[in-house]
């Protein structure tokens, strides 16, 4: 009797065991190959190549490494006394031009007060001459106008809610209009990017709650999906000579699931984390939570 329940008993335990161990793979084989998620995630970031409009040596730098700024913040300014000479200078132009019109029209009106006395080609000219002086002075205004642009835009001020990155800027650095002087990290722009197995695409929705976890980091993150990548590049074709499709006639026997790039929006943080562009996360998508 005690050795038919010692019998039952191994049995009993060796049926548990094994009952753990399918619950366990089910659970496993349920975790990597159907519920989305992935290791592969970073914290990404929109990056501002801030480029001033006008060519000229740096005169001062207002920001250092690292600093956070706001949208219209001084950032940096651009020979500034040059620009401010030419602002000077069209207005000279502009001060010549008048005179020069005023003198004109005096002549113009002398000539129509004279009657048949002046020529008519005499006068033709006088007014020629008029017409032409006032295209001048227009011109010398809009030539000032473009000086006083180019002299406001010797301040370059920060466009959006960042933080100077990676800055070797100094005063007496030259600077060409167009060249990158410095990057600044939009900050309204952190979110997270992660490469979702194709496999899985079918269980992710926008909208969809998502908790985050950074390498490093105890706490977790909350987000939801804001956007899935509408095409990834096919490296087994190009373009062959003729321009039709080019495609490789076979692939490996092993066929992975192509990753699709997913963007999470952060909804909120645990005070004290360091959102820094280019941080490992881990992001597990909860199927289903989308808002109707």
């Amino acid at each position: 009797m005690n050795r038919t329940l010692a019998l039952l008993g191994r049995w009993a335990v060796t049926l548990l065991i094994v009952a753990v161990a399918i619950a366990v793979a089910a659970l496993l084989w349920r975790r990597y190959e159907s519920d989305p998620w992935t290791r592969d995630g970073h914290i990404r970031a929109d990056v501002v190549r801030v480029t001033p409009d006008v060519s000229g040596l740096i005169t001062q730098v207002a920001v250092r490494d690292n600093q956070a700024v706001h949208p219209g913040d001084l950032l940096f300014v651009v020979d500034r006394p040059r620009y401010k000479l030419a602002v000077e200078q069209a207005d000279a132009a502009i001060a010549s031009a008048r005179a020069l019109l005023a003198q004109y029209r005096r002549e113009a009106k002398r000539d129509l007060a004279l009657g048949d006395l002046v020529a008519t080609e005499t006068h033709e000219q006088n007014v020629a001459r008029v017409a032409t002086e006032r295209a001048a002075l227009e011109q010398a205004i809009a030539q000032k106008d473009a000086a006083e642009l180019n002299l406001r835009r010797t301040e370059v001020r920060a466009s959006v809610n960042g933080i100077v990155t990676n800055l070797d800027l100094h005063p007496g650095d030259y600077v060409a209009a167009g060249q990158q002087a410095l990057a600044l990290l939009d900050t309204d722009s952190l979110r997270v990017e992660g490469y979702f197995e194709e496999t899985k695409l079918g269980r992710i929705r926008i909208g969809d709650k998502a908790v985050i976890h950074l390498m490093g980091v105890d706490q977790s993150l909350r987000g939801h999906v804001e956007s899935l990548s509408a095409g990834i590049a096919d490296n087994q074709r190009s373009n062959g000579p003729n321009l039709l499709p080019q495609v490789d006639p076979t692939f490996s026997w092993v066929r992975l699931a192509q990753r699709i790039p997913v963007r999470v929006k952060i909804d909120s943080a645990p005070k004290g984390v360091r959102l820094i562009a280019g941080r490992t996360a881990t992001i597990t998508i909860e199927p289903g939570t989308a808002k109707r």
